[in-house]
């Protein structure tokens, strides 16, 4: 079974898009604009990504090319994000740190053939998966450090070093980036039937091997969102990863 581009699914996607900015629009939210950006972003990039796709599958150099490229737009994003551009570098840390472990894995153990059609997807995942758990991340905590700011305060007051100071808003609220991933986890095969199981059976594989291929990469998510979010927390606790406006008010 496949899908092929045509007036259906054209059709489809105006509806689906006009749906969302309907209902953007009834609630207030004030993000009907950027949902329509964003879908017409996706539109024009998931068109350019097929092209280079076909372009460089059958090359491994270029196929590591377009994971780093990709890699490098989810920096961009997660630290636009939480509002921290000037510390990518951070981000890009804390993203590599679960995302490079976990292709070692999937690759090395041979799970994962050594191909560019299954390198850019899999890794592609767990990309996007990382530069989320970064983001959700990011957010809670510095949203807990603003609001608990005399918290902070009375706690190097009392002797505490910063980093601990910090740790005592944000470790509580740094698991929350991993419930969705989890859930996820949780419910696969019974409330969801993720994107790795229908791109294999769409693909003509069977659901034995469309199942295999979506726990390795559910298991895969799951690694490299923990490992991005522990270390995005103690790179939050070092006062690195931050935005301007906490790096400026969590001083000594």
């Amino acid at each position: 079974m496949t899908i092929d581009p045509g007036w259906q699914v054209g059709l489809a996607l105006a509806l689906l898009l006009a749906l969302a900015l309907v209902t953007h629009l009834y609630a207030g939210y004030g993000l009907a604009r950027s949902a329509l950006i964003a879908g017409v972003r996706a539109l024009a990039q998931l068109a350019i990504v097929a092209l280079l796709i076909k372009a460089v599958i059958d090359n491994l150099a270029l196929s590591w090319l377009f994971v780093l490229a990709m890699f490098a737009m989810g920096v961009l994003t997660t630290s636009k994000r939480i509002e921290a551009p000037q510390a990518w570098l951070w981000s890009a840390a804390a993203m590599a740190a679960g995302i490079a472990p976990v292709l070692l894995i999937v690759l090395g153990s041979g799970a994962v053939p050594f191909q560019g059609i299954a390198i850019i997807p899999v890794a592609g995942i767990i990309v996007g998966n990382a530069m989320t758990a970064n983001t959700l991340c990011g957010r809670r905590s510095f949203a807990a450090l603003r609001e608990e700011h005399a918290q902070y305060e009375a706690s190097l007051s009392l002797g505490m070093r910063p980093a601990d100071a910090i740790d005592l808003s944000i470790h509580r609220r740094a698991p929350e980036a991993l419930l969705p991933g989890l859930d996820q986890v949780t419910t696969t095969g019974i409330v969801t039937l993720p994107g790795a199981f229908i791109g294999v059976m769409l693909g003509g594989g069977s659901p034995v091997q469309a199942a295999t291929a979506q726990l390795l990469v559910l298991f895969g998510i799951m690694a490299a969102q923990t490992i991005t979010v522990v270390v995005g927390e103690h790179l939050i606790e070092g006062r690195r990863l931050l935005p301007e406006d906490l790096r400026v008010s969590l001083i000594d």
